[in-house]
């Protein structure tokens, strides 16, 4: 099924404006549950109820509300959202053209198509030529539903994503998180160099379609087992459980890691090269 279209405006940069549409990029893969009535399994529902007379509100007297004092509310329309700043909820308002890679990982959130309506082909394809040439990405506002994002547009083969960031305010500070000190002054030259070892032994070509989500797989076998032979045993306990706070010898289960035989998946010969050379290294530093 084609994806539908959760935005229609345009991209303005100067006085250039590409007619265009914004469709998801992403197709979340969650299994999906209900709440249910644990005496009879009867599905309980997501209830509208007015929190003053305590009866059930139809969809159709259900609106938006904003507090500006406590207990007192101003209904807010979609077309208020939209009168607030009618440019806004409509264009997609490039600002700066960067060098994506300086952009901070932290910073993206969700990826979007933008495809062009007929009459933006040739300034879509302009745009998308000048981005890839010239290596640069866009950064822009976008208003999409209520609220208004960052955004940074990238040309992708024949396409241009939309890719949402957060705003600075977002992100919680690091200086404000409680990370380990000293720990630099305890590490050794053989553990620094095995640990670089390490990596360079696993190292490889990132190819996304390698990696699924085989979570979801064992917990949708646990629930067709469940509803083929009902409630299944408990698993027997781990005779040791692990405890990695009470990990000593560091550098030995480096050792026990680069000397642990592991099955890539179709190694090239790059990466069976380089996984030689980490085993040499192990070799001079054991």
């Amino acid at each position: 099924m084609a994806a539908r279209a959760i935005w229609k405006g345009s991209i303005a940069f100067g006085l250039v404006q590409i007619p265009v549409s914004l469709k998801a990029a992403e197709e979340p893969d969650e299994l999906s549950f209900d709440l249910l009535d644990s005496r009879d399994l009867s599905p309980v529902g997501y209830q509208r109820v007015n929190k003053r007379t305590g009866r059930k509100v139809d969809w159709k007297n259900v609106v938006k509300g904003y507090e500006y004092k406590k207990g007192r509310y101003v209904v807010v329309t979609d077309r208020d959202f939209e009168r607030a700043n009618v440019e806004a909820t409509h264009t997609i308002d490039i600002e700066l053209f960067v060098d994506p890679s300086s952009i901070d990982p932290r910073y993206f959130e969700r990826p979007y198509y933008l495809f062009p309506d007929k009459a933006g082909a040739k300034a879509y394809v302009l745009l998308r030529d000048a981005l890839t040439r010239g290596e640069k990405a866009a950064v822009a506002r976008v208003v999409i539903r209520t609220r208004q994002h960052l955004a940074l547009i990238v040309p992708q083969d024949e396409r241009l994503l939309l890719l949402l960031l957060r705003f600075e305010h977002e992100l919680r500070r690091p200086e404000k998180l409680e990370l380990p000190r000293g720990g630099a002054r305890n590490v050794t030259a053989k553990e620094r160099q095995m640990a670089e070892t390490l990596v360079e032994s696993m190292a490889g070509e990132w190819h996304p379609e390698k990696f699924k989500d085989t979570y979801r797989d064992d917990l949708l076998k646990l629930i067709r087992d469940k509803v083929k032979h009902g409630e299944p045993e408990e698993p027997e306990p781990e005779e040791e459980p692990r405890r990695g706070a009470e990990v000593i010898d560091l550098a030995e289960l480096l050792k026990q890691s680069l000397s642990k035989k592991r099955k890539p998946a179709r190694a090239t010969k790059k990466q069976r090269a380089r996984k030689t050379t980490a085993q040499r290294k192990l070799k001079k530093s054991a």
